[in-house]
């Protein structure tokens, strides 16, 4: 049985990380704010970029851009990895690197991976053997110009016919206790993504033409969904590490109260054991003294 100094040790450890853990619950909360606040105003640009490229789609079907074209098989993919610089946030970055490798699994058995934050590239470079393109420390502050190189690999890689398609995998913000991992196919752009029933494609005039539109549209769509990709992980992230602070904290308050408990019952167990002995000592003094009368 330990000691009740070694309980009170622990007791004063587990106090300090609880303190910790509600700093960090605290932060989280604030950042978390902040990245709903970044993901919330690129949503209206996502969606019109969404709009406009349905639109000069149906204008110029006739026009056969990269971009466009299916390729029939897939034999090799380029997989963009979304995930966090830092841990401390459940299950997160293991539900999107799950989700990537089950989609990868359909297509090839070595894929391309370009990775954005340093938890996915960790694992892919213990598990995969390495990355053709990594951009790291930007999760918790998303940074389009910093993530650009990496797409630019991916599409570099796409055009050249060395991948004959290229996914991002992320997660989704669905709500503070709740973030999906998400794969999507980004090139080709996929069919859903370029009809636009509900809006008619005669209500824009285009300048240059639709063709020379479309060539330029296509690229930054797919920089466009890649950076929202990340910034709905940075949301994601924010408000798994505050869930899993406050959890911890939780579970140290619980354990607080359990390891009282047990000193007190040590605490109780040594008195007692004191009182047996004083008895005991006392009622030998009593028995030595008659014997000697």
């Amino acid at each position: 049985m330990p000691s009740l100094r070694d309980v009170r040790r622990r007791i004063r450890s587990v106090q300090n990380t609880r303190q910790i853990t509600k700093a960090m619950e605290i932060v989280a909360a604030t950042r978390m704010r902040r990245a709903q606040n970044r993901m919330e105003a690129s949503r209206p640009y996502a969606q019109k970029l969404d709009e406009v490229l349905a639109t000069v789609a149906q204008r110029v079907r006739e026009v056969k851009h990269p971009y466009i074209i299916e390729r029939q098989p897939i034999k090799n993919v380029c997989m963009i990895l979304v995930t966090t610089d830092r841990g401390l946030c459940g299950s997160l970055n293991s539900n999107i690197i799950r989700k990537a490798v089950e989609v990868i699994r359909d297509y090839t058995s070595s894929p391309e991976f370009v990775t954005i934050g340093r938890k996915g590239r960790d694992f892919i470079r213990r598990y995969y053997g390495g990355v053709v393109a990594e951009v790291t420390g930007i999760s918790e502050k998303p940074d389009y110009d910093a993530m650009l190189p990496c797409v630019e690999v991916a599409e570099s890689d796409f055009l050249s016919g060395k991948v004959d398609a290229v996914f991002v995998a992320y997660a989704r913000y669905v709500s503070t206790v709740r973030q999906e991992p998400v794969v999507e196919r980004l090139i080709p752009v996929p069919q859903a993504e370029l009809q636009a029933d509900s809006v008619r494609a005669s209500e824009y005039i285009y300048e240059p033409d639709a063709e020379s539109l479309l060539s330029k549209l296509l690229p930054r769509y797919v920089e466009a969904k890649v950076y929202h990709a990340l910034l709905e992980t940075s949301a994601c992230e924010q408000a798994a590490r505050m869930v899993a602070m406050r959890n911890a904290s939780d579970n140290a308050e619980e354990l607080i109260r359990d390891l009282i408990l047990y000193a007190n019952k040590i605490r109780q167990d040594s008195i007692t054991k004191e009182l047996m002995e004083i008895s005991a000592g006392a009622e030998a003094l009593r028995k030595s003294r008659e014997m000697m009368t």
